[in-house]
């Protein structure tokens, strides 16, 4: 029972691992012994987070921009260079927009939708290799997307290209997961809550009491909470299940009915 949690030599890849969300999963699996790399867009939040994270085990960062087929196909070659299988992906890397229904922007569904919805579905596409090869029926390759309550119930605000799109990679999930079982690659899915981060300062700092009135369990989501279920959705403990989407959100989802 020792080893069930255990990802000790595994390899992972975060997008957006450079801070928010992504980072909570990397700093968990670098704790965990995993070798992590991280791709942002942006060069100092990726050398402020490797920096910070030196002392806790290797991990690389790779400056890439998800959002054009380019930018993917860079990533996954210099992947690629350095690895010959690739254990676990979490396909974090996403992007919000914020218009009035009657004024939405093109600009703004197409950016949206591109990065939260297109990038993880040609990433996984084009990192389908390295994850076969390191991937073995016992210990199944990971590909965990990260959607968003808001692809669940209503989010109440006008984001409509982001809510869409979580609803779609949630949905994703479970096609990829059925498609891609006969390799041994499990497809699962978390949908964070409130967590403070860049995304949801604005929303956290102007409202928090209305926030937390909608969450059941009184606050918001830590470090803690994300590694815990990043760390399972990878580990031998969560083998047999795959196509599932984990709703991390203190109950905020089963009050909404």
């Amino acid at each position: 029972m020792q080893d069930l949690f255990s990802l000790q030599g595994r390899v992972a890849l975060v997008t957006g691992g450079a801070r928010g969300i992504g980072a909570m999963i990397a700093r968990a699996y670098l704790q965990c012994g995993v070798k992590v790399y991280i791709s942002s867009r942006n060069q100092d939040e990726l050398a402020n987070f490797t920096n910070a994270v030196a002392s806790l085990g290797e991990c690389v960062a790779i400056r890439a921009d998800l959002s054009s087929l380019e930018g993917i196909e860079f990533l996954v070659d210099e992947i690629g260079k350095r690895e010959s299988g690739l254990d676990i992906l979490v396909n974090n890397a996403g992007a919000t927009w914020g218009a009035e229904f009657s004024v939405y922007p093109e600009a703004g569904w197409d950016k949206v939708v591109d990065l939260n919805l297109k990038s993880p579905f040609f990433l996984t596409q084009r990192l389908l290799g390295l994850l076969k090869t390191a991937a073995k029926a016992e210990t199944p390759s990971r590909v965990i997307n990260i959607a968003s309550v808001n692809g669940l119930v209503n989010p109440g605000v006008d984001n409509y290209a982001y809510s869409a799109s979580k609803a779609g990679l949630i949905h994703l999930t479970r096609h990829l997961a059925v498609d891609l079982a006969p390799a041994h690659i499990n497809v699962n899915a978390i949908a964070p809550g409130f967590f403070h981060t860049k995304m949801t300062a604005y929303a956290v700092e102007q409202d928090a009491g209305s926030i937390m009135a909608m969450v059941p369990r009184g606050r918001l989501g830590n470090q803690d909470d994300m590694a815990g279920a990043a760390i399972f959705l990878a580990s031998r403990a969560s083998s047999w299940i795959t196509g599932h989407t984990l709703a991390l959100d203190g109950g905020l989802v089963a009050a909404a009915g």
